[in-house]
């Protein structure tokens, strides 16, 4: 139980020992007690922490020292820049980070049909950049699962926290980032335009990936107002996004489509770079 709790973390981050249970074991709310006593178990080995709680439940994450025995037993990929959660959580943020976790397992659970061999091909906090214009954003999980139309999936899991106004930013940055393009060519030659995100970060992917926007942290039916904002908000988006809320996604219920992937339109929104 120690070693499959070490894992978790190492995939999500930072997690409840509700969330743990429902991965590790099949009791439930017993296993809950089973893995406290882990849990309690590893810190005292200096492998695993508590920052600080979500109401009444402590978050736990990795140590430095936890990452690097992950790390040694080739427990999983290689994730060299991954912190260890602890900072965001002592700032206040751990409830946004065990919406994340919540959300990673209703997916994994509901789309994915429970196979938790999938949760290794999730990274949390993926930052996306591009130094020329000045875009940097942090994606809260990204889906890495080879399938035949898309084999990345984004993930953005807004917890009630922020505006309106920055939500919707948020969602129209991605399309700023895939509608960016890179110049290559030999100099003096005509050169071709590429987009960045397919030289340079998701490089298998036929189309941009899909952007998930999740929605927690209210009663229902005040998410389903933000997702209706939401809808209008980006509306005419030249990239794929679908919607949910988190209770909605625990169900099993279908996705809202906000925004359908259209290249050609993209291109012709963004100029072309200038060949060197």
């Amino acid at each position: 139980m120690r070693a499959d709790a070490l894992r978790l973390l190492g995939c999500v981050r930072i997690a409840t020992a509700r969330q743990m249970a429902q991965v590790i074991t099949a009791e439930d709310r017993d296993g809950r007690s089973y893995v406290r006593r882990a849990m309690k178990e590893l810190a005292e080995l200096g492998l695993a922490e508590t920052n600080g709680k979500d109401g009444k439940h402590q978050i736990w994450n990795l140590t430095a020292a936890g990452q690097k025995a992950l790390a040694d037993g080739n427990e999983l990929p290689p994730r060299p820049k991954a912190g260890t959660g602890a900072k965001a959580v002592r700032a206040g943020f751990g409830p946004h980070g065990v919406a994340v976790t919540d959300t990673i397992l209703a997916y994994t659970d509901t789309v994915l049909a429970g196979g938790r061999e999938y949760l290794t091909d999730w990274q949390v906090e993926v930052n996306h950049a591009i130094k020329e214009i000045g875009l940097s954003f942090n994606t809260d999980a990204v889906l890495a699962v080879p399938t035949k139309t898309s084999e990345v999936r984004l993930f953005e899991i807004d917890n009630g926290t922020m505006s309106q106004a920055r939500l919707a930013k948020e969602v129209w940055d991605y399309e700023r980032y895939a509608g960016h393009r890179v110049w290559e060519g030999a100099r003096g030659t005509n050169g071709r335009t590429f987009p960045f995100w397919q030289r340079h970060r998701y490089t298998r992917s036929e189309r941009f990936p899909r952007l998930h926007v999740v929605l927690a942290g209210k009663e229902e039916h005040l998410l389903d107002n933000r997702r209706q904002a939401l809808t209008a908000d980006v509306k005419g988006i030249t990239i794929a996004v679908w919607v949910n809320t988190l209770p909605r996604l625990k169900r099993g219920e279908l996705w809202y489509e906000i925004g359908v992937d259209d290249p050609d339109r993209r291109r012709d929104r963004y100029p072309e770079p200038v060949g060197r």
